[in-house]
C-alpha cells in the first residue's frame, strides 16, 4: 500500500479496467488502499489487470461487463456489493471512439456504438451506483471518463456528442443526488496515448519517443497525455481530498482547452 493511502478502506468497482486509463486506475486505487472491482468486455485484458493488482499487493476482481447491457452493469455492481460488502466509487470509464470519421463516415452502427458505451453505458453505471449508494447512507462518489471533446469542438462529430452528453449527464446529476452526499464529476483527457488512439496491437507497449513528441505538440504545455495522469485525476477525485468537488468536468489535457 502506498504511504499516506487516499482510499484506505473504499471500494472501487472500474468499468473499461482491462487496458489504457481503467487499467492504469485499478492499479493506482488498489494501490492507495481500495479493494476494486475491475470490469471489462474482454476476458483476458481484465484478468491480467487483476493479476497486476494482485502481483503489487493489491486486491482485485475482475469481471466481464458489455456496459451496453443494462443487466450487466447492474450485475457488476450487485457483485462488488456482495464480495466486499458496499461501495464507495464508481468509475465510469469505459468508452470508444471512431478515429478518423467524418460525419459523412458514420454509419447508424457507428452512432449505436458511441452512444451505447459512452453515454447510454456510464448512466447505467451512475444509475445503479446512486441506488446502493442510497440504500447504504453515507454518500458515494462517481467519476466519468469524458474527453476535451465534450468541451470543445474537437475530433469526431459522434463521439464529441456522446461526450457532451457525458458532460450534461455528469452535472445534471450532482445536482439531484448532492443531498444525498453522493459526488459525481467527470474527466476530460485531452488527447491522449491509449489504445483508443493506437494501433490495438500496440495496446500495451510503451509509448515511443516519437508518439510522446507528436501528441506533446497538440498541447501549449508540450507533453502527452498518458493514462496514468488521468488515473491520478481519478484518485483525487474518489479520495477525501475532493469533498467539496462535485459536479465537475475537469481537463486533463496539458492546456489544450485553454487556448
Amino acid at each position: 500500500m502506498t504511504p499516506g493511502a487516499l482510499l484506505d478502506g473504499k471500494v472501487a468497482v472500474i468499468t473499461g479496467a482491462g487496458s489504457g486509463v481503467g487499467r492504469a486506475a485499478a492499479l493506482l486505487f488498489a494501490a492507495h488502499g481500495a479493494q476494486v472491482l475491475c470490469g471489462d468486455v474482454r476476458r483476458a485484458w481484465v484478468d491480467e489487470t487483476a493479476r497486476l493488482v494482485a502481483d503489487a499487493g493489491g486486491k482485485a476482481l475482475a469481471a466481464v461487463c458489455d456496459v451496453t447491457e443494462e443487466a450487466q452493469v447492474r450485475a457488476l455492481i450487485d457483485t462488488a456489493v456482495s464480495e466486499f460488502g458496499r461501495i464507495d466509487v464508481v468509475f465510469n470509464n469505459a468508452g470508444v471512439s471512431t478515429p478518423g470519421l467524418s460525419i459523412g463516415d458514420h454509419a447508424d452502427s457507428d452512432w449505436d456504438r458511441l452512444t451505447g458505451v459512452n453515454l447510454r453505458g456510464a448512466f447505467y453505471g451512475c444509475k445503479y451506483a446512486v441506488e446502493v449508494f442510497k440504500e447504504q447512507g453515507g454518500g458515494g462518489t462517481i467519476i466519468n471518463t469524458s474527453s476535451v471533446a465534450g468541451l470543445v469542438g474537437f475530433g469526431g462529430v459522434v463521439y464529441g456528442i456522446t461526450k457532451g452528453g457525458l458532460n450534461a449527464l455528469t452535472k445534471a446529476l450532482a445536482i439531484e443526488v448532492g443531498p444525498h452526499r453522493i459526488r459525481v464529476n467527470a474527466i476530460c483527457p485531452g488527447p491522449m496515448l491509449t489504445n483508443l488512439t493506437r494501433n490495438e496491437n500496440d495496446a500495451f507497449t510503451a509509448a515511443t519517443a516519437e508518439e510522446l513528441t507528436r501528441y506533446g505538440a497538440l498541447n501549449p504545455l508540450p507533453v502527452a497525455v498518458m493514462p496514468e495522469d488521468v488515473a491520478n485525476a481519478a484518485l483525487f477525485l474518489a479520495s477525501d481530498l475532493s469533498t467539496a468537488i462535485t459536479g465537475v468536468t475537469l481537463p486533463v489535457d496539458c492546456g489544450f482547452t485553454a487556448r
